[in-house]
Formats: C-alpha cells, sequence, structure tokens
C-alpha cells in the first residue's frame, strides 16, 4: 500500500517520511519493503518476531481501559535506527533474520479473544512497518469487538496515518526530543513529522498518549523538557496523559549511565506546572503512577509497575471527591 511506480521500474514507497526511491532489486530504508521489478512489496506481512499478552499500563497507556490486558505482536524492522533502542534486535533485524513465524490476521484475533485481550498492541518494533498487516488484522479485531493500539515513534505519511485512523483506538507515541539535531544523530529521522503526525492522531479522535524517554546528555536539558510541555499544551490541549521515561543504557548508547529519579521527577514537575493534567514517570516503579484529580488531587488510580491497586473513578469517570471529569476511556 501506499507507493508510486517510477522510470526504469523505481518506486516511491509512501509510509513513512523517509519517502524512499527504491530501484528494482532494492530494499526500503526499513528493511521490509522491496521492490521486484518495479511492484513494491511488504517482506514481513503476518511475520511474528513477538507475541505476548501485556497489561495496557506497559504500552504505556495509563488512561485506556485500566487494569485490562493487551495481546501484544511484532515484526522485525524499523523506520528509524535509534542508538538507544530497547528492542535493537528485532527493530535492527532483516526479514531473513530467522526470527520470525508466520501468523496470519485471523489467528492474531482468534488468540487475542481466547486471552481474553481488550486489544490488540501493535508494538516493540514500529508498527507502521508492517502497515498491511496491522490494517488487515485490525479491521478484524474490530468486527469481533477488540480495540487496536499502536505503540509508535510516530514517524508516518499523513496519508498512511488518515487510511488506518478509523482503525486505530488508541496510540503510544514517542516524541523522543524536541530538535531536529537529536532526531538526525540519535533516530536517523526528522522531528517535524512525528509533531505532525501526532496532531493529526488527535485530530481523528484516537486516543494519544506520548511518552518521552529523558537521556542523559542528549535530551534532558529543562528548557528542552518545557519546550515539550508547552508544544503539547499548545497542539494537544491539556488531556493527553504524558510519561517521562527513565532511560537505562542500552545498545550503542551503553557509556552513557541511567536517568538520575530525579531529573524525570523534575521533569514531571515541570510539566504539571506548564499546565498539563496528566504527567507520569516511567520506569521507577512506585514513584509518579498514580492517576491524581487535577483540581482537588484525589487520589484516582493507584498503580505499582503495571499493577493497579485502587480505583475509585466513579461510573461517569468522574473524580469522587469534586466531580471533575477524568480523561479516560473504559467499559
Amino acid at each position: 500500500m501506499f507507493y508510486e511506480k517510477l522510470e526504469n521500474n523505481a518506486v516511491k514507497c509512501g509510509i513513512c517520511p523517509h519517502r524512499c526511491v527504491i530501484k528494482p532489486g532494492k530494499i526500503g530504508n526499513c528493511k521490509t519493503r522491496k521492490n521486484i521489478d518495479g511492484t513494491l512489496y511488504s517482506l514481513v506481512y503476518s511475520s511474528m518476531s513477538s507475541i505476548a499478552v501485556d497489561p495496557i499500563e506497559k504500552k504505556p497507556l495509563f488512561h485506556f481501559y485500566p487494569g485490562s490486558s493487551a495481546f501484544s505482536i511484532s515484526t522485525v524492522g524499523c523506520t528509524f535506527h535509534c542508538l538507544n533502542c530497547q528492542n535493537w534486535s528485532i527493530s535492527q533485524a532483516e526479514p531473513e533474520s530467522g526470527l520470525t513465524k508466520d501468523v496470519p490476521p485471523e489467528e492474531i484475533v482468534s488468540a487475542a479473544k481466547r486471552w481474553g485481550s481488550k486489544s490488540i498492541a501493535y508494538t516493540y518494533n514500529e508498527p507502521f512497518v508492517f502497515y498491511e498487516f496491522v490494517y488487515d488484522t485490525a479491521k478484524i479485531a474490530h468486527k469481533n469487538n477488540i480495540k487496536n493500539v499502536l505503540v509508535t515513534n510516530g514517524y508516518a505519511t499523513p496519508e498512511a496515518i488518515e487510511n488506518i485512523a478509523p482503525l486505530i483506538d488508541a496510540a503510544n507515541v514517542d516524541v523522543k526530543a524536541m530538535t531536529e539535531k537529536f532526531y538526525k544523530e540519535i533516530c536517523g529521522g526528522r522531528l517535524q513529522p512525528v509533531l505532525d503526525a501526532v496532531m493529526l492522531m488527535k485530530e481523528k479522535d484516537i486516543h494519544v498518549e506520548i511518552t518521552y524517554l529523558i537521556i542523559p546528555e542528549k535530551n534532558d536539558n529543562i528548557s528542552e523538557i518545557t519546550k515539550f510541555a508547552e508544544w503539547v499544551k499548545g497542539n494537544l490541549g491539556l488531556d493527553v496523559p504524558i510519561h517521562f521515561s527513565r532511560f537505562y543504557p542500552q545498545y550503542k548508547l551503553k557509556n552513557l549511565k541511567p536517568t538520575p529519579i530525579s531529573t524525570v521527577i523534575k521533569a514531571r514537575e515541570n510539566a504539571k506546572n506548564v499546565g498539563l493534567h496528566y504527567v507520569y514517570c516511567g520506569n521507577i516503579p512506585g514513584q509518579g503512577e498514580n492517576t491524581d484529580c487535577y483540581k482537588c488531587s484525589q487520589l484516582i488510580i493507584g498503580r505499582w509497575g503495571y499493577t493497579i491497586e485502587e480505583c475509585n473513578l466513579t461510573k461517569e469517570n468522574t473524580c469522587p471527591n469534586c466531580g471533575t471529569k477524568i480523561n479516560i476511556i473504559r467499559e
């Protein structure tokens, strides 16, 4: 889906903003799409590298059917090549790596139903690289009253997002930094298309939450974090949940130290001071994980890691103390 035929049997892919021009016999930047005699083919349709049942909070999604399970699947490949990727063994792998097995869409949905999962999460690696599979699976899932969740870097074209938006119920999008320099040097991509994608998903009524992984010396400047919070406030509104996550040394950034817990806490406090209603800490169990009423500070949902320990939300999704509407989707 989404490619243009060019002269001399070349093609131009339209799934992500790289918009790779691919000559016959060659593959795109993501390693998952190949030009065969002037036709662009997916090399990872129904190729599963991971299948698991996770708490929805692990995605992380704190405001979308809290306490439910997400049937989680992935393939290989990615539109980015992040130096800090925690799942680099699959995101940077090639389709011929032997890491995958073939599982058609119907079997994914059937398995999700057997496990009693409320949603299917396309996660662990970038879901837009197996766009056609996600699209087909999501259609079947909706027919079976199962929600669809993307855990994505947001590097997708407007046309790809608009086409699949009616099938996607929620997305956690990584906004990795607020500088083009970071995206170029660390990810191999650009910032602006990600910001545009987040706004488009929100516009298309997809429930959006954002993760900002704080990496020491790379994107931990408080002025940059403030810029991020103000961008969310100005472009998405105050109710979009934000997750500031702690970095642990991974892949090609093992030379760095883990993010100080105090940095993550300061980022959370800063974003709340900007006015954002729901700001969380990630990768710090027991710290900054609870949902509180932004008006009266009443505990709404108490969490420890991925476990919900207490829920005081009313049937009308309001605060039991002051009646403020809480931006949470549930049964």
